[in-house]
């Protein structure tokens, strides 16, 4: 599965900028709507805008708790 996998409440989504110099999307994820913590994310973006989100290749969760996981960094 894509780096999205496993995502928690409370872990950060980080979608890459389209373009070199583009600034990322990051966003809270606040609802995983699978048990197995697999897309769709309900994502509380920085932008103060709230959605259902598919992640693309272009985006990785973040787990904010320490613990590295699957998709704990960058691509």
């Amino acid at each position: 599965m894509a780096a999205t996998s496993m995502a928690r409440p409370g872990d950060r989504i980080v979608v890459r900028g389209p373009h070199v110099g583009d600034a990322d999307r990051v966003g809270e994820i606040l609802e995983v709507r699978h048990e197995d913590g697999s897309p769709p994310y309900v994502v509380h973006w920085n932008d103060g805008h709230e959605g259902l989100f598919f992640p693309g290749a272009d985006a990785f969760v973040e787990h904010l708790d320490g613990d590295p996981g699957e998709g704990g960094g960058a691509p």
